[in-house]
Order: structure tokens, then C-alpha cells, then sequence
């Protein structure tokens, strides 16, 4: 699963596809210092610039893409879907959303996270690709269903031809809430994914995502949670809890290529 010479995971449902290129990196591999070491590609955390730029281009060398092309977000935890225009939208003026959607090749788009979940989204019929950004606020919104929605408004997706992965994130076993949001998703209906350890209440993200997946038809083959917890695995991401909130960010990095 974790190659820690490449730094990156691998899906093996996104490696079936051809068409596209993918990383879901860790936080081994970059010029970063602590407690940004090693491989933050985030501006807005107050790591030194220079380095997060390093680290976006020597990972633009190792995917095979013009660093100035990549579109990230200035990500906001919200249902706001952007379509890029690569006559707008690049690595200097990120969009202000939590999912991206092309079908142009050679523009990788990419999620940060340091605890939600990054999602990737690739029909491999009309070869449309989709980054999207799914922490507890914008599971409980749809960031994810609502993105494939438009994949298939604006595209022509099919259902059944969009592979989902889930990318690493927090997990069960490390994501306390307290009590008062425990209740507020289990009045909302959200009590399957809340886990009651001796009074102590903990969240499952992903197992709302999952379930709002299963219920607009994505099937089990089309769908895959790489099942890494940051907090768990932070000696090898970064972990926004585990780190005490000083820390860096990894990314998804989604890239459909010329057919």
C-alpha cells in the first residue's frame, strides 16, 4: 500500500485506468522543517513558502505535470463545486470550493487535507475527473454525491461508469467529538456513524460518505477507502489532531491524460 520510496499510495482501482495519473501523497519526500516536515504542499499554515513551493514542483517532476497548471482550493468546508477553466483557474488563483471537476487533460487538480477525507473520482467512460474535499461539515452537505451529480449534469457521467476512492483520513478510532455534536448527528440521523466508547464519543466521516454513495448507486467495485487513519499513521501523515493543529497538508492529485 505504501511505497516509501515513490512517497505516495497506491489504489488499485485507479490503477486499472489508463487515462489517468494519481498520487495520494504522505508527508515523506519534501524540503519542509518541523513541525511541517517533510512534505507540506499548503501555503496557508505558515510554513515557508519557498519550501511549499519546492514541494509542489518536484511533485509536478514526479507526476509528469507543469506545476502552473495544477488547480488547488482554497477550501472552505462547504458543497460549492467548481468546473475549472484553465483560462482562470491555476496554480497562483486557486478557486474558492471543496470539489473540482475537468475533462481536459493535463490539468491535475488537487485536495489537501490533514485529517478529511480526500476523494478522487474519475469516469473512465466519458473520462471525467473530479478532486473533492469531504471533512464532517462537508460530508454531512454531500460534498461527494453532489459532486458526482454534477459530473452528470454537466458531462453526461453515468453512475455506474465513476470509481470513487477515499483517500487518508481520520478515523473512527481517533476522531473524538463531543458530546453535544455526537447528539446533533444522531438527531440528524447520523447515528451509524457514531461510535460510543465509554462515554466518550467518537466520528466515522467515511462511513456517511459511503453510505450517501451507496444510496445515489455507486456499487461496492466502483468504490474504494484506502483505510488509513492519519492520526493512527502520523509518523507518516500529517494529522491536524494528532499534531496539535500545527501541521502540513497532504494532498490528492487527480491528472487525465491526452487519449
Amino acid at each position: 500500500m505504501y511505497n516509501q520510496t515513490m512517497q505516495n499510495l497506491s489504489s488499485k482501482l485507479l490503477n486499472t485506468f489508463q487515462q489517468i495519473t494519481y498520487s495520494f501523497t504522505t508527508r515523506h519526500g519534501g524540503l519542509s522543517t518541523s513541525p511541517f516536515n517533510t512534505k507540506n504542499l499548503a501555503f496557508h499554515v505558515g510554513d515557508n513558502s519557498e519550501d511549499v513551493i519546492q514541494n509542489h514542483l518536484q511533485l509536478a517532476q514526479q507526476m509528469g505535470y507543469k506545476c502552473a497548471n495544477l488547480v488547488h482550493m482554497r477550501q472552505i468546508h462547504s458543497d460549492k463545486i467548481i468546473i475549472v477553466d484553465p483560462d482562470i483557474h491555476n496554480f497562483g488563483n486557486p478557486p474558492e470550493c471543496d470539489a473540482l471537476i475537468t475533462n481536459k487533460a493535463h490539468i491535475p487538480l488537487m485536495v489537501m487535507t490533514a485529517d478529511c477525507t480526500p476523494v478522487l473520482l474519475f469516469d473512465s467512460v466519458k473520462n471525467i475527473i473530479a478532486v473533492a474535499h469531504a471533512g464532517r461539515s462537508g460530508a454531512i452537505k454531500g460534498i461527494v454525491p453532489k459532486t458526482i451529480e454534477k459530473m452528470c449534469t454537466s458531462f453526461g457521467s453515468k453512475i455506474e461508469d465513476i470509481s470513487v476512492v477515499l483517500g487518508p483520513s481520520i478515523h473512527g478510532c481517533c476522531y473524538e467529538v463531543g458530546e453535544k455534536i455526537a447528539n446533533e448527528m444522531i438527531d440528524d440521523g447520523y447515528d451509524f456513524a457514531i461510535i460510543n466508547k465509554e462515554g466518550s464519543y467518537y466520528l466515522e466521516v467515511n462511513t456517511i460518505i459511503k453510505k450517501q454513495l451507496e444510496a445515489i448507486g455507486i456499487k461496492k467495485e466502483k468504490l474504494e477507502d484506502l483505510n488509513i487513519c492519519n492520526a493512527c499513521e502520523n509518523q507518516d501523515f500529517f494529522s491536524y489532531r494528532a499534531d496539535k493543529q500545527k501541521t502540513g497538508r497532504i494532498a490528492g492529485v487527480l491528472m487525465l491524460l491526452p487519449h
